[in-house]
């Protein structure tokens, strides 16, 4: 295993560290402040749309797609040290780079799974960002961390499907420029193969028997720059058969063959979110005297620096062995690395977090910081994409089957 950075990547790591430095850290501020004026608050601020056209110009664009026809044609291994420096910033960098979920995990739905027509309609104005979408998988109703429970029906009706069911948490559902929805639901609920009963459609976001219902909030916030979280209902909503991605009965494959690599890539920006962590608690240890010395020369504030600088390189050798197998014999042969980061890296970053915090006492919670935020996300990640538990489970069962 080889995880030394080529050439194109500490060219395209030279470029994302000068383009945050120059452009994104300086812009949180502006970005927050030009939100409370917008009209709407799902609303991209100015200071936005003008970092997505320099990212563009820069040619830090659609980094995450690994198809060369449609994306930057980089490696997962190339690609995470670009995602941690995006993690530093992760409300703003993915977006401003268009390598924000959702619509990375649909964009590479559409560039596997997308026919010609699906494709020209709806994945080049994705690559472009020029629209927004949605992934409409998770339900109120039923445990979807078992994604057969899932009771979303999309029955034929002759050429058409009707789609009928409520699903909640749908990221991206609240942004203005939201305009189409893949929709995972069931179409041969009877089925004797419980993973062969879904199917995902594509459901433009304007259908009637489509709506909106109210955003969700997580920790109290509503994660305006990912287009936010929605409660959605779909009653009786209607769109032609020509609309099915893949086959029916796909579903589940489909979900998996997204879920992959959409967790390296939560886990690589984890990585970065822990690392201005760290940076933020340096910075306030020397600016802060606290019972006649610094907080820098407290022991308990070296044990909590140390032990995150020690977390955060297992972390990233192991997200780096788990982009390079995925690399070199697919997710299903990563499978093992991908289950285990995605249990690692959320559980440790939110410890890290919670340390940074603490150093930061009242300000740590705060908006003047954006530690809370960023402690909101990655506790989220211990439950998205499937929750920590999901993942034991599944990683407990394939190391007991070597002794059974």
């Amino acid at each position: 295993m080889d995880f030394a950075f080529d050439a194109r990547t500490e060219e395209l790591r030279a470029k994302l560290l000068a383009f945050m430095d120059e452009y994104v850290y300086p812009a949180e501020p502006v970005a927050h402040e030009q939100r409370e004026r917008l009209a709407s608050p799902w609303e991209n601020p100015p200071v936005v749309e003008e970092l997505k056209a320099e990212a563009r110009r820069q040619g830090l664009w659609n980094l995450f797609l690994p198809d060369s026809e449609y994306g930057a044609g980089l490696t997962n291994l190339q690609y995470a040290p670009l995602a941690e420096i995006m993690g530093r910033s992760p409300q703003l960098a993915p977006t401003v780079t268009n390598c924000a979920a959702p619509d990375t995990g649909n964009m590479e739905v559409l560039t596997q799974f997308g026919d010609e027509q699906q494709r020209k309609q709806w994945l080049e104005p994705l690559l472009a960002g020029e629209i927004r979408s949605a992934f409409a998988m998770t339900e109120p109703d039923v445990a979807s961390s078992d994604a057969t429970n899932i009771t979303t029906h999309i029955e034929r009706d002759g050429d058409e499907y009707v789609i009928t069911g409520r699903k909640w948490y749908i990221s991206g559902a609240m942004h203005p420029d939201c305009k189409i929805f893949i929709v995972m639901g069931k179409t041969d609920p009877e089925g004797e193969d419980i993973r062969r009963q879904q199917s995902m459609v594509l459901v433009p976001h304007d259908t009637p028997g489509v709506t909106i219902k109210r955003a969700m909030q997580v920790f109290g916030y509503e994660d305006h720059y990912h287009g936010g979280h929605a409660e959605v209902v779909f009653d009786h909503a209607r769109v032609p058969v020509a609309n099915l991605v893949g086959e029916e009965g796909g579903g589940f494959a489909i979900a998996q063959a997204r879920l992959g690599p959409g967790r390296i890539h939560h886990c690589m920006r984890l990585i970065g979110m822990a690392e201005r962590a760290i940076e933020l608690m340096c910075r306030r240890a020397v600016s802060r005297n606290a019972f006649g010395k610094s907080l820098a020369q407290q022991g308990v504030v070296h044990n909590w620096i140390a032990d995150a600088r020690v977390t955060v390189e297992q972390l990233r050798l192991l997200v780096l062995k788990t982009a390079w197998l995925m690399d070199t014999v697919g997710n299903r042969g990563a499978h093992t690395e991908i289950q285990s980061i995605k249990i690692a890296t959320p559980r440790a970053v939110v410890d890290i977090l919670d340390r940074a915090i603490q150093l930061h006492g009242a300000g740590g919670v705060s908006q003047d910081f954006p530690l809370a935020e960023l402690y909101a996300g990655a506790r989220t990640l211990m439950i998205a994409d499937g929750p920590d538990e999901v993942h034991q489970r599944s990683l407990a069962r394939r190391e007991l089957k070597r002794y059974l």
